[in-house]
């Protein structure tokens, strides 16, 4: 039975986001949506939900649906209320009385320690901020639950236990998700829809599957285009072939097909649209070079907690060139306190005791929310003045960025989170390192941003410590893997040993 029906929708805003879009979402339906930031997700999903209109198009809504949309970000007004209170005043009016075993069930279902049940929700982590937002719209028992980037700021085992949840979930309403998590489609998702601004284009698929498809769907289109394309130019030259005959010879006939064949032609050009391709702002990085063998070495280094607590020892840790060593540990293990420890000796002229660098070290650094960044500049004054490139050739590499002449002029603070990693991001190549130091570098970067970046880092052949959740960017990148457990860092074969442990 069908819960929802698209017909012809679209949503127009300066340039078309998505338009005839027709799609049914049904009992059991696990749908992914896919696209690039800014290309139109949450606006889709907020049309779903009832709190937009489309441009054009018609939704269909079964009588009486309800629909639960979980969007990215904590809305103000639920900062200040406990976990507990968020679900509980979720509950309509009349049905709050009596009904506190409803909210320790959900979140019971999420496992949620008892110690956070009580605290604020603006004294949370991230992540637990994200699982409680899914709570709150789950206990409504929604007809339709829709996700907007649902694994933001959560950790590996968060992660874990949110595709678990989903799969186990207990009823049959259709779930939407709007990721850029390849894995977490691959295990949560049934179908895939590809929003486009002209041709959306949905498989019965998850993400993996469904993107070799696209990519035979848009081979095909680029053929078919090129064939309509050469026959366009074979009806031109015989129109003209035959204008021609007709001027010379005054036959009306002749000019009358003449025309009759141009019209073909164009109606076939008309016909014969540009296969959709995607255009991220660039992801670039770059390789200074360097002919040192061992860039970093540490030696009997401490890896402490801000407030002085012991996390975990180094006893020896050799970074040779070349190496692009991935940090794995559970949350709170001390992965980014290590990254910071790093960073901060990497920075002093005379470097942290047991820390010794190459003097050919060239640092480029990130952080997962990208604090590197000047909030209060603009992206282009921040630019310009850190690189001095130059006014004209920093608004080039801003555009090549995916950063348009009106983006370049906004405060840093004002662009989206997926904007923030693509110019952090593109000071990090600026600044031409050979040495890369990144804590969570994907957050909120889209999918193609990320199969990018996987791209640049092989290409560049970077020399790197990465701390990531993404299970696909940690496979495709890493040759070392650092795993911290139980108060000591050790070198363990590869991922997949940690992410089990985490799942059992």
């Amino acid at each position: 039975m069908a819960s929802l029906s698209l017909r012809n929708v679209g949503v127009i805003a300066h340039t078309p986001l998505f338009r005839n879009l027709s799609l049914v979402i049904g009992e059991g339906d696990r749908l992914g949506l896919v696209a690039a930031n800014g290309a139109g997700k949450s606006t889709l999903l907020k049309c779903l939900a009832g709190l937009a209109e489309p441009t054009e198009g018609d939704i269909i809504r079964a009588r009486g649906l309800r629909v639960a949309l979980v969007e990215q970000d904590v809305p103000a007004n639920l900062l200040d209320l406990s976990l507990h209170d968020v679900l509980h005043r979720a509950l309509p009016p009349g049905e709050r009385e009596g009904q506190e075993w409803r909210v320790d069930m959900v979140l019971d279902e999420f496992e949620t320690p008892a110690d956070l049940r009580s605290l604020p929700m603006r004294a949370l982590s991230g992540g637990w901020q994200r699982l409680a937002l899914i709570a709150r719209a789950w206990i409504t028992q929604p007809d339709l639950l829709l996700l907007d980037e649902p694994t933001n700021h959560l950790d590996l085992e968060k992660l874990f236990k949110l595709e678990a949840w989903v799969n186990a979930a207990g009823y049959t309403a259709p779930i939407v998700v709007a990721s850029h998590d390849r894995d977490f489609l691959d295990a949560c998702t049934t179908k895939t829809l590809f929003l486009r601004p002209e041709e959306s284009v949905s498989f019965a698929h998850p993400y993996r599957r469904a993107r070799v498809l696209l990519d035979a769907h848009d081979s095909a289109a680029q053929t078919q285009r090129e064939k309509t394309l050469r026959e366009v130019k074979r009806l031109r030259q015989s129109a003209q072939e035959l204008r021609n005959v007709g001027i010379n010879s005054g036959s009306d006939a002749a000019q009358i097909k003449s025309a009759q064949i141009k019209r073909r032609a164009d109606a076939l050009e008309q016909s014969a649209r540009a296969v959709h391709r995607e255009r991220p702002g660039e992801i670039r990085l770059g390789n200074r070079g360097t002919h040192a063998r061992v860039l970093v070495a540490l030696e009997n280094v401490t890896v402490q907690t801000p407030d002085g607590r012991k996390l975990f020892a180094i006893p020896r840790l050799d970074v040779g060139q070349g190496d692009r060593i991935v940090v794995l540990g559970r949350n709170g293990a001390g992965k980014s306190q290590l990254v910071r420890l790093l960073h901060e000796a990497m920075r002093l002229p005379e470097g942290m005791p047991g820390i010794r660098m190459s003097p050919s070290l060239a640092l480029g650094y990130v952080d997962q929310d990208m604090q590197q960044l000047p909030r209060q500049a603009t992206a282009h004054d921040f630019i310009l003045s850190e690189f001095r490139l130059g006014d004209q050739r920093s608004r080039a590499v801003l555009a090549e960025a995916g950063f348009s002449i009106e983006r370049q002029g906004l405060p840093i603070a004002k662009l989206s989170p997926g904007q923030r990693a693509r110019l952090g991001l593109l000071a990090l190549r600026l600044s031409e390192p050979n040495f890369y130091l990144m804590d969570e570098p994907t957050n909120h970067v889209d999918i193609p941003g990320r199969e990018q970046l996987e791209s640049e880092v092989l290409d560049a052949q970077a020399t790197c410590i990465v701390v990531s959740h993404d299970r696909s960017f940690v496979k495709t990148i890493g040759t070392r893997f650092l795993l911290i457990d139980k108060g000591r860092m050790r070198e363990i074969d590869g991922p997949e040993t940690f992410y089990d442990s985490v799942v059992g």
